[in-house]
């Protein structure tokens, strides 16, 4: 990288990254706790679980949207010399770095259909899809804008694309990078 280069990673990717090992483990951990009867009856586990799914969405695809939309909105273009992270880079990193994290959350979705079956399971599949809702929410301002939004990978602390550290978004054209507006692959 030249002298004053950026190392760059979309906006929308960092974001949809964690959607799928939610979203997967979570229909794993509510169909294993389907399985159990549990202390209220798989019933009501299941019931309280489709709730906890559509509450948990919510919560997480609207999380911080004004703070994304803000530093959207302030986005200025990015240099010749910044580099451009490839979609594959920045997924890999993104669920490297929560593994663990993962993997617990997995299990204790698990242990908790002891109590509640399915509910723990569905919380997980619940922040997947919000986590998707967002990415696409993402993708349509990047559509309507005609640019891509990436954010400096030192900024990004904890996989947060809208922390605390980040004090501003890049744009690139729409065809920049090989992630389609909203994160998924681009296809060919």
């Amino acid at each position: 990288m030249g002298r004053g280069a950026q190392s760059l990673a979309r906006v929308a990717v960092i974001v949809r990254a964690g959607a799928a090992p939610l979203w997967w483990p979570g229909l794993l951990a509510a169909a294993i706790g389907a399985l159990v009867p549990g202390l209220t009856g798989r019933r009501i586990g299941l019931l309280a679980g489709a709730a906890l799914f559509l509450i948990t969405a919510a919560v997480v695809a609207l999380a911080r949207g004004r703070r994304y939309a803000e530093l959207a909105g302030g986005a200025t273009r990015a240099g010749r010399s910044d580099f451009l992270q490839d979609r594959a880079v920045t997924v890999r990193n993104w669920r490297r770095g929560r593994r663990w994290w993962l993997l617990g959350a997995f299990l204790a979705a698990v242990a908790s259909a002891f109590v509640l079956p399915g509910a723990g399971g569905m919380v997980l599949a619940g922040a997947g899809a919000g986590l998707w809702l967002k990415a696409v929410r993402i993708g349509r301002r990047e559509q309507r804008d005609d640019a891509l939004y990436w954010v400096r990978t030192d900024w990004v602390e904890r996989g947060r694309p809208a922390g605390k550290r980040v004090k501003g978004y890049r744009t690139t054209g729409p065809m920049a990078g090989d992630a389609a507006p909203g994160g998924a692959r681009r296809r060919r």
